[in-house]
């Protein structure tokens, strides 16, 4: 039934429904402005939690992917064989598998927790939610675009209101911070661009025969299935040095080794800026400071995610050789990642900047996980993606509520809020000992699985890893015992704990986070098979 329906596109474009309502509506009501927009939101979570309640993981997302020819330039006709036409071909294609599906469930949740946290926005409600929309739907279309060009797309639709979001509606240094995003995230979009276009004129060739014309058609194509099965197929043109082939036959098609190569650190280094691995982190340090907590939630809990899942889409999947022979290097990247964020964030004064650092220490595990190159390691990665997705999302809305009610995010200026705030200390105080890996909830299994992973094979980077751990754990008691107990100021004596707009994102994303952490299975079990291929293709190379 569900197969039916264009159920990813109506993912994805729904939030459009409440954009054009947001268009109609007066400027100054602000409360119909925030209803429309979490209402919307609500949308694309009900339709994904029915998708991820219909998805079996062992058929795959075949039976949901949606193919339309979008783009279609006729180029010049050259004369190689019998080819009588040429034309470069993009496709509107939408897909899901095990990689994208937890990611897709993750966006739609910090989406509505997000928009439940824009109630405090105090001006331009109107721009701020169609901004808040449009960053929705190119998010949702990362996670199911299956063609390199709608890929693109969907990437760059998010850097426009992002700049918005935080450019207007952020701090002090609000503008320097967007402008920063922007510079940074706009060269990782151009590298990023470089590698897809080389992919699209050398892997993203096919080849087609209609007999009832006596013609044979050639498309350079965008689509991820046919450049991947061109990198990954050894009987493809893109594999076939010139040498192999017979005196006179050309092959404009082959992908030299150093080619492949440049290709994977282009992307390496795209995707590496949105991660971020170090030393591209300070864009992110600026916007995690200076953006409102509501947008935060967002950056941190999913924008972060598109770049690990850039890496492994294009980067590992695509190459997997060449990934697996940089596994040391992304390890030890990982492990710088770890231990400058957590020594980092055990230094800071300002909470935010504590969970800034603390986000690029746990980015750090997912570079572990998918170092690891086993389906254990890989779980491990894409679990820590999620739950770093809802535990920051989680953190950085309590962070608003603080502001909001003390006017300060500096630890020095906080203590003892457990007095007059004790369900936002409660839930501050859980959320802290999911960060910190506490068995049970939902960062303790991410973590877990990445090390465990990797510990086969390179046991004294894990060994490093894991004192990154143990200074997590320092740096988060540090904070939120900080925060929560101590001698309090008086002016704080009569603060009002949490509304039921606060209360109600708060037990949702921590109910998601003990939901994971206590049943794993919920997350491994649609990605059982995601790896399968990569896998495959990684041992018949050590086979050989």
């Amino acid at each position: 039934m569900l197969s039916d329906l264009p159920i990813l596109s109506l993912i994805i474009f729904s939030p459009l429904l409440g954009l054009l309502v947001l268009l109609f509506l007066p400027k100054n009501r602000s409360n119909w402005l925030k209803t429309t927009a979490i209402i919307t939101t609500l949308i694309p979570l009900l339709l994904s939690f029915w998708l991820y309640a219909d998805y079996d993981g062992v058929k795959g997302g075949k039976a949901y992917e949606e193919t339309a020819t979008w783009v279609n330039a006729s180029l010049n006709k050259e004369v190689v064989g019998e080819v009588t036409s040429y034309a470069f071909q993009f496709q509107y294609h939408l897909g899901i598998d095990g990689l994208s599906l937890p990611l897709l469930l993750l966006t739609t949740i910090v989406g509505v927790m997000a928009a439940l946290a824009s109630v405090n926005i105090k001006k331009r409600w109107k721009s701020f939610y169609s901004c808040f929309l449009l960053l929705e739907v190119g998010m949702l279309g990362v996670f199911l675009a299956r063609d390199v060009f709608l890929f693109f797309v969907f990437f760059e639709l998010t850097l426009i209101p992002m700049f918005f979001l935080i450019g207007i509606w952020g701090y002090m240094n609000r503008e320097k911070a967007a402008n920063k995003f922007l510079i940074y995230n706009g060269i990782g979009s151009a590298i990023m661009l470089i590698a897809f276009v080389l992919l699209v004129s050398t892997a993203g060739f096919r080849v087609e025969q209609v007999p009832d014309k006596q013609q044979t058609n050639l498309s350079y194509s965008g689509s991820y299935q046919v450049i991947q099965d061109n990198l990954t197929s050894a009987d493809s043109y893109v594999n076939m040095s010139p040498s192999s082939l017979q005196a006179g036959d050309e092959n404009p098609f082959y992908l030299s080794k150093n080619m492949r190569w440049t290709i994977f650190l282009l992307l390496l280094i795209a995707f590496g800026i949105k991660l971020p691995i170090f030393p591209f982190h300070t864009w992110m340090l600026k916007v995690h400071a200076e953006a409102p907590p509501s947008v935060v939630m967002i950056h941190s809990g999913v924008l972060l995610k598109m770049g690990a899942y850039g890496l492994l889409r294009f980067g590992v999947f695509m190459f997997p050789s060449e990934a697996k022979d940089w596994a040391v290097v992304l390890a030890i990247l990982g492990v710088v990642n770890i231990l400058y964020g957590a020594v980092l964030a055990l230094v800071q004064k300002e909470f935010k900047l504590v969970l800034a650092y603390s986000s690029i220490s746990h980015m750090g595990i997912v570079l572990l996980g998918i170092a690891s190159f086993n389906e254990i390691g890989l779980q491990g990665a894409m679990i820590q993606l999620v739950s770093h997705g809802l535990i920051s999302a989680l953190l950085f809305l309590i962070v608003g509520s603080l502001y909001e009610r003390t006017g300060s995010t500096m630890l020095g200026d906080l203590g003892g809020l457990a007095r007059s705030l004790p369900f936002i200390s409660g839930i501050l105080l859980t959320a802290g000992m999911a960060s910190l890996g506490l068995p049970g909830l939902s960062g303790f299994i991410g973590e877990f699985l990445s090390l465990l992973g990797l510990f086969d094979s390179m046991r004294v980077i894990t060994a490093i890893a894991v004192l990154g751990v143990i200074l997590t754990a320092v740096y988060v008691l540090r904070s939120v015992l900080g925060i929560t107990f101590g001698p309090m100021q008086e002016r704080f004596g009569a603060l009002r704990d949490a509304r039921l707009i606060e209360a109600v994102p708060m037990i949702a994303l921590l109910a998601f986070i003990l939901l994971i952490g206590i049943y794993p299975a919920v997350m491994t079990e649609p990605m059982k098979h995601g790896f399968d291929t990569l896998l495959q293709q990684i041992n018949e190379k050590v086979g050989r």
